[in-house]
C-alpha cells in the first residue's frame, strides 16, 4: 500500500531577536535574515560594530532547529525541497507576526538584509508582500528561481540594492557567480552595485558597516 500524506493547520510560535533599542533618534531599521546553520541571536554579532543609538536590528529565527557535528551546537535551517510550498507561506507568515510586533515607523530607512540561505527568504517576502525599504541586500545567497523583475516592479527607483560575495566562496565557482550577477542584474537593473571582496562563505563586516555610511 502507499501511505497517504495528509495535511492539517495548527498554531505554532517562534522567537526572533533584536539588538539596540527602537527610539526617536533610530535613524535605521533592519530585518536581517540569516543562513542556514545559525540562530538569530548569535547572527546579530556581525552587526554589533554599528551606530548602537540610530541603528536598530531585528533578526528573524528560521523554524526548523538541529544539531551541528561535531560539537553538537544548534543552527537551524528555513526551507528543505520538501513541502516548499507549504514551508514559505509558514514563513512568511511568522514574518508578518514579526513586523506587527515590532510596528517599524514608516518615515524611517529601512534594510532588508539577507545572508546565504536568508537571501531567499527576504527575496520571496519582499515579492510576496511587496515590502517597501530603502536598501536591499544580497549576501553570498540566491535569489529563488521562481522570482523575476516583474515582482519587483514595486520597488522605488531610490531603493538601492547591493548584491556581495566572496571571490573565493566555496560554494560558488565562476559560472555560478555570473549566472547570478547575470540574474541580479536583469530583475534590478540600474538599482543594483555588485560588491565582491576577497575572501570565502563568511559575513563581510565592512561591507556591513559601510551600508549606512
Amino acid at each position: 500500500m502507499i501511505p497517504d500524506e495528509k495535511e492539517i493547520s495548527y498554531k505554532t510560535s517562534n522567537s526572533y531577536s533584536t539588538l539596540n533599542t527602537l527610539t526617536e533618534h533610530t535613524k535605521t531599521v533592519w530585518l536581517v535574515c540569516h543562513g542556514m546553520g545559525y540562530l538569530s541571536r548569535y547572527f546579530l554579532r556581525y552587526f554589533k560594530a554599528l551606530n548602537a543609538e540610530e541603528n536598530y536590528l531585528i533578526a528573524p529565527q528560521a523554524p526548523s532547529k538541529y544539531y551541528i557535528q561535531p560539537k553538537m551546537h544548534v543552527g537551524a535551517n528555513w526551507l528543505t525541497r520538501v513541502d516548499t510550498e507549504a514551508g514559505i507561506e509558514n514563513i512568511i507568515n511568522y514574518l508578518d507576526a514579526v513586523l506587527e510586533a515590532e510596528q517599524i515607523p514608516k518615515a524611517i530607512n529601512f534594510i532588508v538584509f539577507g545572508y546565504s540561505q536568508g537571501v531567499s527568504v527576504a527575496m520571496r517576502y519582499l515579492a510576496r508582500r511587496q515590502l517597501h525599504c530603502s536598501q536591499v541586500v544580497l549576501h553570498s545567497g540566491a535569489i529563488p528561481i521562481e522570482l523575476t523583475g516583474k515582482d519587483f516592479e514595486y520597488l522605488s527607483h531610490k531603493t538601492k540594492v547591493k548584491m556581495i560575495y566572496g571571490t573565493e566562496d566555496e560554494y560558488l565557482d565562476e559560472n555560478r557567480i555570473q549566472l547570478e550577477t547575470d540574474r541580479a542584474r536583469s530583475i534590478f537593473g540600474n538599482k543594483l552595485t555588485i560588491l565582491p571582496f576577497e575572501g570565502k562563505h563568511v559575513v563581510n563586516v565592512d561591507y556591513v558597516n559601510d551600508l549606512v555610511s
